[in-house]
Order: structure tokens, then C-alpha cells, then sequence
């Protein structure tokens, strides 16, 4: 094989009436009697080679064969193509290649599905023959687009003077929330390694360190029940910097997402970003990382129905609960759509759905006879219903009726084509909670993580919370603790979150103890960590942000998988490789491991 002297998608203008030498797969290939058209593709781009019988004997009989994706290495002559024949659709559909010389270097079987065509695949299939998939134009193009963000990211960093440096794969278990893939020690029986679920506690040892701005674009693992488009292994931005506020990490996360979204897509993005906050999310969203590309937000109703004969509104305020509703004013929803819509928050928990329809002349529900005159026409100017509207409500709990209505809204924009991919909405969320309770648990729970600081102002309450012994008066005082936290929202899906950390120990154990780790657990786990705080740790603040996710919703995509050389299945699995797979008696001995099967 002779040595490539260009790529194929590169030949321009300037190549013209010289000789090249392309490497690369046989994309298409025609013959026209005598005269055989090859398109010709490499990582660049394509160019159509022309092999012609009476020019090149030799070269033709070996063109002729060719079949769909074999492997060539073809020379000749860049010319013009005739004028009629451009292929405007072609970087370089202006020239082809004249081939004197063509060799075959490897032949394909035949494919398990196109290459040169978009055709729908199945995912396991994609995945089992993953290197066919990204032979394809969108595929390939995804993993380039990646290429280049890492090129954007490591130039903002290094630029504001940030330090990349490496943390470690093979470290120590803590509970940061999600299950930790675990790794045998062969040296060290009964001993095992943790794979890291983020850097997060290295990169706070660095600030103790002195590398007062660390970033790392950082592998991470989590061992979690996959739900729709996760993956075990996932990429994140990560970085930290000491001596900081807020304000200081949301301005470098700006800047760095402004600069990838103007220089990747030519996308303007204005900054500073708006900003919500978690409690305003909540009422009119139901969620913490709303899509604020279309309307249909939560309005309250509860005090409409304080004094309410509805049964069934009146016992749900009597237990505590509110009732909320969505003017769905988008189109029209069929007594079909509203049973289905019904079965879809039951699917969520809700005992079912209650609604009005707003027509001209009338209003259609079966709750409307249980309401006093005063309470529809406070529901009508509340949700600012008119005819062809359709109002649906929900009665239950707080937390449920967030979880019902900001789920149904959702689910709303994908069934009337509400989301606009072309458009891209930047969020910050502010002002969480700094812990939650957990009822199942029997604990509180931090919002983010342990690490994330209070507000400086609500410190003593935690302090009083800890010495109060009666429980609904501790969770009153907890769950009005501030964290210095802040998640960046894009369209509906939280792309990163980051916080202020605790930089001394006396907190960071404060915090430890209304979470209910006890000390003891406190130094096993955290033992490290604890006593680098304890020499001189400064103030410091950092975010992570969701690489494959950013990289789908700048690309339009509705998986991380496609933006990801080698994803696993939703179920973990790799269909290319089989893993994952057992292991050998011997390797299992080795690390002193013996597997039992239980019943």
C-alpha cells in the first residue's frame, strides 16, 4: 500500500491538477459501462474517485469488484467535475479524482445494516456493531462535535488560569448517594477499591493543597438501576476554585457554556443567565429543572377552596395538602386524550384526575356541580381560561402534586410537539434546601451533598436544631437552612450542579451529625478528608457539569448514547464486547473472591 498524502473530505481548490494519494471506504460505488464512479469516505469527508477503462486498465478490473465499505487506497489526478455534475451537498462536490491506480486493501462482508444511509436500527444491533455505527455521517459527527468541546473546554480553563490534573480511579467507598462499583484488592484479602462516583472529595483535597482552581474532565462510575437514558460511566466538567463565591463559579460556568454554544453551534448566548429560585421552581413547575420552553405552570388554588363543599378538595386541605391546576390552552383535548392523560397520573400515584373543559357557552366537567358559583369564577381568572381550554387539577400532598403536575406537563409538551429543539433556554436555580427528610429512611438527606455549606447567617440554626429533642420542631428548623448550592438547567434538564463546600471541620462534623453519621462512621469514611480541613483548608467552591447530556441537547439529541463512542445498554450492558461477562476460577481465586448463587 502507498502512503496517503491527503484526507478525502480535504480536496480543494488547491489540489487541483495534482496528484493525491486517498485512503478509505468504498461509501458507494457505481459503474456507468467503462467508467466506474467510486465515493470514496474517511473521517474528512468524501470525494468521488472516477476510474476510467481506457485511461486505466488495471485500476478499472480492481474498481469493478468493489463492493460496499471495502478498504482502498486509490492515486490520481484532482480535476474540476464537469459542469452540471457538482454535488453541492459535498465539501468537496466541485472536484473528483481522476484514479490511475487502485488497490484493494481489505473487502467487507456483507453489513448487518447501511452505512451510507440513516436507516432506523435497532439499539442492541447499533450497539453490538458499534464500529458500523460510527462509520455514519451522524454518528461520526456526534463524536467529532465531542472532540471539539474538549478542544473549547481545556482553552477557557487554561486561559482563566485553572490546573488539569488527574484524580484517581481506585479509591476508597463513601456514601455519596449512588452505589459504588467495587473493585478486589488481590494484595489486600478481603479488601476492595471503589470506583469514583465524582472527584468530589479530591478535588476539595487540591484547594487544601493549593491548587486554588483545578478542572478535570473526569470519568465517572455509579453502580445505580439504570432509568431511561443513563449510563454507568459517564464524563463530567469538573472544577473547583478557592478563595470564591457564588458568583465567582456561576460566572466562570457561563462564560465556559457561552463560548462552547458561539463557537460550536454560532449560537449567541446572552448572559448572565436568569435565575429562580428552588422554591419558585417548585410552584410553578413541580420540579427543580424546569423546561420553560412552553407555558403550562402550575397555578394555585388552594385558598379558592378553603371553605369548599367538594368533598374531596375539602379533605385533602383538611390533612394538609393543596390543590393545584395546568390551563392546558394549546389545543384541544378529546374525553379520549382526558382518559388517557387520567391513566398516566394514576401510572405516577395520583387517585386520578379531575378537569373542566371551557367551552363557549358552557363549562363541561362532572366536578363542576360540586363548586359554588364564587370558586369557578375564581378558577377561571386564576388559570386565565378561555373557550377551548381545558384546566386539570390535582389534590393531594404538596410533593405529589409537584411530582403529578410537573410530570403531566411534561408529557403534555411531547404529545402537542411543544419542545423546541432549536431553542435553548439557560437556568440557574438557587436557594435549595440545604437537607431534606426522608421518611423512609427515617433521616434527613442532603439536597446535593454533604459537603455543600450552609448560608453563613443559618448556621446557628443547625446548631439549634441539634439540640432540640422534639423532631417536627427539627425539621422545621433544618428544612429552613439555606445551602449555598446552584444547579445550571438547559432545556429542562439539570446539566450541572455545584455548591460552596464546607471548608472547616467543625461544620463539616455539625452537618455529619444531622445527616445521622455518627462519628465513628464519620472517620471511616471520611476520616481523610476530616483531617485535611483540618490544616489550613480555604474557603472553596466548584461545579460539575453533565458532559453527555450537554452534548445531546447542543447537538438535538433525545440520547446520551449518541454522543458516546462506546454506551452500555439502559440494562448495562455492552452488546460489543459481551460485558459484562464472568470470570475464570483461577482470577477469582487470585483475589480471594468465591461466588455462591442464592436462592
Amino acid at each position: 500500500m502507498i502512503k496517503r498524502t491527503k484526507y478525502c473530505g480535504q480536496i480543494s481548490q488547491e489540489d487541483l491538477d495534482k496528484e493525491v494519494v486517498l485512503c478509505g471506504w468504498v461509501h458507494r460505488v457505481r459503474n456507468h459501462g467503462g467508467v466506474v464512479f467510486i465515493d470514496l469516505r474517511d473521517r474528512e469527508g468524501i470525494v468521488q474517485v472516477v476510474v476510467e477503462e481506457l485511461n486505466s486498465p488495471s485500476a478499472y478490473e480492481v474498481a469493478d469488484k468493489l463492493g460496499s465499505e471495502d478498504v482502498i487506497c486509490i492515486k490520481g489526478v484532482v480535476r474540476r467535475r464537469p459542469p452540471g455534475t457538482e454535488n453541492p451537498r459535498l465539501k468537496t462536490g466541485n472536484f473528483e479524482v481522476v484514479a490511475n491506480y487502485v488497490e484493494l486493501i481489505n473487502s467487507a462482508e456483507p453489513l448487518p445494516f447501511p452505512v451510507n444511509e440513516e436507516t432506523p436500527i435497532s439499539e442492541e444491533i447499533k450497539l453490538k456493531y458499534r464500529y458500523l455505527d460510527l462509520r455514519r455521517e451522524s454518528m461520526k459527527e456526534n463524536l467529532l462535535f465531542r472532540h471539539r468541546a474538549y478542544q473549547i473546554i481545556r482553552k477557557v480553563f487554561v486561559e482563566n488560569g485553572f490546573v488539569e490534573v488527574e484524580t484517581p480511579f481506585l479509591t476508597k467507598s463513601t456514601p455519596e448517594g449512588a452505589r459504588d462499583f467495587i473493585v478486589p484488592s488481590r494484595m489486600h484479602p478481603g479488601k476492595f477499591y471503589a470506583l469514583p462516583q465524582s472527584p468530589q472529595l479530591f478535588k476539595q483535597i487540591l484547594m487544601v493543597a493549593g491548587f486554588d482552581r483545578y478542572f478535570q474532565i473526569a470519568r465517572c462510575l455509579r453502580d445505580e438501576d439504570l432509568r431511561a437514558d443513563r449510563q454507568p460511566e459517564f464524563t463530567q466538567i469538573d472544577f473547583e476554585m478557592s478563595f470564591v463565591d457564588e458568583e465567582d463559579v456561576i460566572a466562570i460556568t457561563e462564560q465556559l457554556i457561552k463560548t462552547l454554544f458561539e463557537e460550536l453551534l454560532g449560537v449567541e448566548v446572552k448572559t448572565p443567565f436568569e435565575r429562580l429560585s428552588y422554591q419558585e421552581c417548585m410552584e410553578r413547575f413541580g420540579t427543580d429543572k424546569p423546561d420553560r420552553r412552553f407555558g403550562l405552570e402550575l397555578v394555585e388554588l388552594t385558598d379558592l377552596f378553603k371553605n369548599t363543599e367538594f368533598k374531596v378538595f375539602r379533605d385533602v386541605i383538611e390533612k394538609g395538602g393543596v390543590i393545584k391546576a395546568i390551563n392546558f390552552n394549546l389545543g384541544e383535548l378529546s374525553r379520549k386524550d382526558l382518559d388517557e392523560l387520567t391513566k398516566f397520573v394514576q401510572s405516577l400515584g395520583a387517585k386520578g384526575l379531575a378537569w373542566i373543559k371551557v367551552e363557549k357557552d358552557k363549562l363541561t366537567s362532572p366536578i363542576t356541580k360540586f363548586l359554588k358559583e364564587e370558586e369557578i369564577k375564581g378558577i377561571l381568572e386564576r388559570t386565565k381560561a378561555k373557550p377551548g381550554d381545558t384546566i386539570l387539577f390535582s389534590a393531594d400532598k404538596r410533593e405529589m402534586v409537584y411530582k403529578i403536575l410537573g410530570n403531566l406537563r411534561l408529557h403534555l409538551a411531547k404529545l402537542f410537539n411543544l419542545q423546541q429543539k432549536d431553542r435553548f433556554d439557560f437556568l440557574w436555580v438557587v436557594d435549595f434546601p440545604l437537607m431534606e427528610w426522608d421518611e423512609e429512611e427515617g433521616r434527613f438527606v442532603s439536597l446535593h451533598h454533604p459537603f455543600t455549606s450552609p448560608r453563613e447567617e443559618d448556621i446557628p440554626i443547625l446548631q439549634k436544631a441539634l439540640e432540640t429533642e422534639d423532631l417536627e420542631e427539627r425539621k422545621r428548623l433544618v428544612h429552613s437552612v439555606r445551602a449555598r448550592a446552584y444547579d445550571l438547567v438547559i432545556n429542562g434538564y439539570e446539566v450541572g450542579g455545584g455548591s460552596i463546600r464546607i471548608h472547616r471541620r467543625d461544620l463539616q462534623e455539625l452537618v455529619f451529625k444531622l445527616l445521622n453519621i455518627s462519628p465513628l462512621e464519620a472517620e471511616e469514611k471520611f476520616g481523610f478528608l476530616l483531617r485535611a480541613l483540618s490544616f489550613g483548608a480555604p474557603p472553596h467552591g466548584g461545579l460539575a457539569i453533565g458532559l453527555d447530556r450537554l452534548l445531546a441537547i447542543m447537538r438535538g439529541l433525545d440520547s446520551i448514547r449518541d454522543v458516546i463512542a462506546f454506551p452500555k445498554t439502559q440494562k448495562g450492558i455492552c452488546p460489543l464486547t459481551g460485558a459484562p461477562d464472568y470470570v475464570s476460577p483461577k482470577q477469582l481465586k487470585e483475589v480471594h473472591i468465591k461466588t455462591v448463587e442464592y436462592q
